[in-house]
């Protein structure tokens, strides 16, 4: 009975010896070759030491196909199982590129599908370790109702559980809807490409020659397309901002997200905002001084910080109190909205507004970027993606004026009309359809018509300083209760913290529907 037992031990500790070598040592060595790490190493290098629980370790596939048969591997090309990451559990899986190049079949996107299905009914997060060559060939379509199935989940889960997708490698075809799904995608400067048609087929479809990098590398995901939130200088920076990014989150949709430690004073005076608003209304300024003045330990997690530069977005905390920050950026094109702005701060918005967290709007916006470029690509369309987003969400909200406000741009970046919980203002604000110049040109050009030289540059700054004194400034508007309160800026963040805490229960009821129908 006892050397039965010990056969058996012996059995299970040789299997799952074979089953941590994967495609075998030679493929392990090739890929540290390339900068990367494996599999195993990955989850081992993310998660909370010692916590990581494996799932499926022995699952193999059953092809017979082209010599399949011949060659299986424990696991099947993916690892999967549930862990830990700042002392909260996650669900996990990882591609492993050293058998048949991560190539996805019907059991390795069971495995998949099986550690997802986990995540939802336990409400963890889900993280997906990409690194494969696409499809597994030899089984077909199998293969392709494994992608389905996955993306199928994919929105089953979204709003239920964070997703977040790490691009460590290839990912390409059909497999790159998955991570588009998910809400954050980060990806390895040099070692990780995401596309749907690769360079080859490329130039022989259209005839153009673009390198993989051009084509799909972390530079063009986190600036020109912004398919892609974090460009990472390499692997364990990857970790190491995924793990930051969990810090600021809820584990799922309905968890209220824990006070974050802090030791930095609430009020203390934010003393360095006074001098970073200038009093020229046309003079740029970087709105990040005043983000990381008025947030705890002057730590803010920037995402999308390559995308989209004139409106920032991300997560901080204020008193402990983890929040999602949106703000116009006047150092980029004036903080003006454009398509790309749109899309971008209203995706993070309903991220936000889907797990509970505070949004603090910064507000310092010109309005809609003007030209052909902009009506064409459909600016209106994607513009009114924020202001849905806006209107939509059902946290707590609170909105600050730093500057301008003009237009309809006022409106759609979370004005009290569209049901902000508290709007505040800078003594500096200025609210109004259009800067003073343009309204004078517009309301007094019959005025102004027939005056020339001294004449007519006095005639235009009296009715300029006229209209400044009387619209541009933010009085106007909290007189008929549409600003809660102009604050002093040293004061910002004590006050913020003041309505973030009494907000903290907020409740909104919905009429009853399936869903809205967003624009796309």
């Amino acid at each position: 009975m006892s050397e039965t037992l010990e056969f058996k031990r012996e059995e299970l500790i040789n299997k799952r010896r074979q089953s941590e070598l994967g495609g075998g040592q030679a493929r392990i060595e090739k890929q540290h070759s390339q900068g990367k790490y494996t599999a195993r190493e990955r989850i081992d290098r993310l998660i909370d030491p010692g916590t990581f629980i494996e799932f499926d370790r022995f699952v193999t596939h059953r092809c017979t196909h082209f010599g399949m048969d011949e060659t299986k591997y424990l696991g099947d090309g993916v690892v999967t199982g549930i862990a830990k990451i700042n002392g909260a559990e996650v669900a996990i899986y990882s591609q492993d590129f050293t058998c048949w190049g991560g190539a996805l079949g019907a059991a390795h996107a069971n495995k998949i599908c099986k550690i997802m299905d986990f995540a939802v009914e336990n409400r963890i997060p889900i993280i997906g370790i990409n690194d494969s060559g696409g499809a597994r060939i030899q089984e077909g379509v199998d293969a392709l109702a494994g992608y389905a199935e996955i993306f199928y989940r994919n929105v089953k889960a979204s709003g239920v559980v964070p997703q977040i997708s790490l691009i460590m490698g290839p990912c390409a075809g059909g497999a790159v809807y998955s991570p588009a799904i998910t809400d954050f995608v980060f990806m390895v400067d040099k070692t990780s490409y995401m596309f749907v048609t690769g360079p080859d087929v490329i130039k022989t479809v259209t005839h153009e020659e673009v390198t993989k990098e051009e084509l799909g590398g972390a530079t063009t995901h986190n600036e020109k397309s912004g398919v892609a939130h974090f460009k990472t200088a390499n692997e364990d920076e990857c970790f190491e901002r995924v793990r930051e990014l969990l810090a600021y989150i809820p584990r799922a949709s309905f968890t209220k997200n824990e006070l974050k430690y802090t030791s930095d004073p609430v009020y203390r005076d934010n003393i360095k905002i006074k001098e970073v608003v200038p009093a020229n209304p046309k003079k740029p300024y970087d709105i990040k001084e005043i983000i990381l003045d008025i947030v705890d330990d002057a730590h803010f997690l920037e995402i999308h910080k390559d995308y989209a530069k004139n409106i920032v977005t991300g997560f901080a905390s204020i008193g402990g109190i983890k929040i999602g920050i949106v703000a116009n950026q006047p150092a980029i094109l004036a903080g003006v909205l454009d398509i790309d702005a749109s899309c971008k701060a209203a995706r993070f918005i309903r991220f936000c507004d889907a797990y509970d967290v505070p949004i603090l709007t910064l507000v310092d916006v010109p309005g809609f970027l003007p030209g052909t470029v902009q009506e064409y690509g459909g600016i209106i369309k994607h513009g009114s993606k924020l202001l849905y987003a806006y209107a939509e969400a059902t946290v707590p909200m609170i909105t600050l004026i730093t500057r301008k406000a003009y237009g309809g741009a006022y409106d759609v970046m979370a004005s009290k009309h569209i049901r902000a919980d508290v709007n505040l203002a800078y003594p500096t604000a200025e609210i109004a359809v259009m800067g003073a110049e343009g309204a004078v040109n517009i309301v007094f050009r019959n005025e102004l018509n027939g005056l020339e030289g001294a004449a007519f540059d006095k005639k235009k700054a009296e009715l300029v300083a006229n209209y400044e004194e009387n619209f541009n400034n933010p009085y106007r508007a909290a007189e008929v209760g549409f600003i809660d309160a102009i604050i002093l800026p040293e004061e910002t963040r004590k006050r913020l913290h003041e309505y973030l805490k009494v907000l903290k229960n907020k409740e909104v009821e919905r009429p009853s529907r399936k869903h809205g129908n967003i624009q796309l």
